[in-house]
């Protein structure tokens, strides 16, 4: 009875992990699809609204869910509170959040080098350089698809099927 008891706990356990695991390559293209949202919304606020950064920054944050809106919020906060340009408070602001994203290196760097652009450029070159961005993000976006429905499912497989793995060697 015990043995049987450790088995269904293991089997549990591991395809809990699995899922967990599974999560990540869910989330990621969520986010993306979020990410992509935000810099859309950003490009209206600059360019129909006329909209200072800092409070097109803030609207982000209230409008976005999380980690993007974590995102606006920080940007907003550093940009308003502490003597920083606009670039150092970007990438500042990613730095601190980045690791609640499932997003990788390369959204990384597109966001970073979209940043170094932000706030230096008149409308109309700020709208081209979200354009860049977002078809950056797009392609990022797709892979980021491929990735799920490559992996995702063997994942969550690997997770069941290691735990049954264990609890035959351990019987």
């Amino acid at each position: 009875m015990v043995k049987i008891v450790g088995a269904v706990i293991i089997i549990i356990a591991t395809t809990w992990t699995g899922f967990e695991a599974s999560r990540h390559f869910n989330e990621r293209p969520r986010q993306l699809r979020l990410l992509k949202s935000a810099l859309q919304s950003l490009e209206a606020e600059i360019m129909f609204g006329h909209t200072p950064l800092h409070e097109a920054s803030r609207r982000l944050s209230v409008q976005m869910t999380k980690p993007i809106s974590l995102f606006f919020e920080a940007f907003t906060e550093k940009l308003t509170h502490s003597e920083t340009t606009v670039k150092e408070a970007w990438e500042e602001s990613l730095q601190e959040i980045w690791k609640l994203t499932a997003l990788k290196k390369g959204e990384y760097e597109i966001m970073r080098q979209f940043g170094e652009t932000l706030g230096r450029h008149d409308r109309f070159s700020q709208q081209k350089q979200i354009q860049l961005a977002l078809t950056h993000l797009e392609r990022e976006e797709a892979d980021a698809y491929e990735r799920q429905a490559t992996y995702e499912k063997m994942v969550k497989s690997l997770g069941f099927l290691s735990g049954l793995l264990l609890v035959i060697l351990l019987m």
